[in-house]
């Protein structure tokens, strides 16, 4: 019965929420609005939306779109200097995680000397402390996936060594977030389907993670209930706005999972993937090493009640063993149209699971504290060789 709670960010839920943006307390005058590089956000006309908010609350908007789907540290660096020459004191992140992910990086870069990676403490990062508060972030958030919008981390990519890692600082909670799920139909069906298992995942690995607490198991069992069971809907008629709500719902609680116990390797090893293969969504590479990685822990007993839980929470209510929440982690996957994904697909070679499972030790070495069961090198490379296709 212990556990540590923060998450300063004012959450603004629901439908139609992005039309109040000008009613709101806002913590500056000049923002950098970050956007991703693709055309999205601006054929939607969420972009202009945004910019017309802004505009009613006296805010002056400047654009900058040069966010890659996997985040790097060159995109922080030349968003920083962007904030900089444009005397921005705040900044508006327009879009997915990816882009909320960067404008943490921007905003702590903004402000503060030296390279981002004089501030990552995993990997090759330094690890020294943040001299400067980071600019103030307000997230928009146009996908339901990383559950950014509730947390005070991102991860960003050192292109020159393949590093997948994340910095993390108080002042990187978003003073305002607001999720619209109106802001989330235009994203296509596999998409949608990434997102969510991303989502998913989030609370999943929360929900058998060491540090889990009675605080985070309530978040996550409702993120989990409320992401299975309409996750399918949201994928296969991306306009049903209540499915996406709820989708959209539990991905939020997923991220406030993620200030209450530090995740599993499961996403370490994914971060691996993305590193080496930047084309790969992150929700991708999660859904194709699921299936082996979950198993890995049932076989070995790391804790059958927690999995018979996750299994009813996901709908299975008559669960009585540990591989029923395999049996219904694959039954979503088939739902969704996402259970034949594979490595190859994606360019990934079978000769690349060592490199893979070396990657993830030395980056992402932290979450493998947080297994129930400890994983050894060759236990990792053979997850990663048992889920290629």
């Amino acid at each position: 019965m212990q556990f540590d709670m923060y998450v300063p960010t004012r959450l603004l839920f629901g439908c139609g929420k992005l039309n109040t943006l000008h009613e709101q307390p806002l913590p500056g005058k000049k923002a950098l609005i970050v956007i991703s590089n693709g055309k999205s956000t601006r054929a939607n006309g969420y972009l202009a939306r945004t910019e017309k908010e802004l505009e009613a609350a006296g805010i002056v908007g400047v654009v900058f779109d040069g966010v890659e789907p996997n985040p790097t540290v060159s995109n922080v660096e030349a968003g920083a200097r962007a904030a900089r020459e444009c005397h921005c004191d705040f900044l508006v992140a327009l879009g997915g995680g990816s882009v909320m992910d960067c404008a943490k990086g921007i905003a702590l870069m903004a402000v503060n000397d030296g390279v981002l990676w004089d501030y990552v403490s995993i990997g090759s990062g330094r690890g020294l402390p943040v001299p400067n508060t980071p600019l103030p972030i307000v997230a928009i958030t146009t996908t339901a996936g990383t559950g950014s919008e509730m947390d005070g981390a991102g991860v960003i990519t050192k292109e020159d060594s393949f590093e997948k890692a994340f910095i993390m600082h108080p002042g990187l909670f978003p003073k305002l977030s607001i999720v619209d799920p109106e802001l989330m139909r235009t994203v296509p069906p596999k998409f949608t389907a990434y997102q969510g298992f991303d989502a998913l995942f989030h609370s999943v690995e929360g929900f058998i993670a060491k540090g889990a607490n009675p605080m985070s198991d309530m978040y996550a069992l409702c993120a989990i209930e409320n992401i299975a069971r309409h996750l399918p809907q949201a994928v296969n008629n991306g306009s049903d706005l209540e499915a996406r709500s709820h989708v959209a719902f539990g991905n939020s609680l997923s991220g406030v999972v993620m200030n209450l116990t530090l995740l599993t390797s499961e996403h370490g090893m994914e971060h691996a993937l993305s590193a080496y293969h930047p084309n790969l969504p992150h929700g991708a590479g999660l859904i194709m090493i699921s299936n082996a990685y979950y198993a890995y822990f049932v076989r070995n007993h790391g804790c059958d009640e927690r999995f018979i839980r996750l299994a009813k929470a996901m709908g299975m209510t008559a669960a009585t063993a540990p591989e029923d929440f395999l049996t219904a982690l694959e039954k979503l996957q088939q739902e969704c149209g996402v259970a034949d994904l594979r490595m190859s697909g994606f360019g990934i070679t079978p000769d690349e699971c060592g490199k893979f499972a070396r990657n993830a030790r030395e980056v992402m070495g932290v979450m493998f504290t947080s297994d129930r069961v400890p994983m050894s090198d060759s236990d990792v490379e053979q997850i990663y060789r048992d889920s290629y296709r």
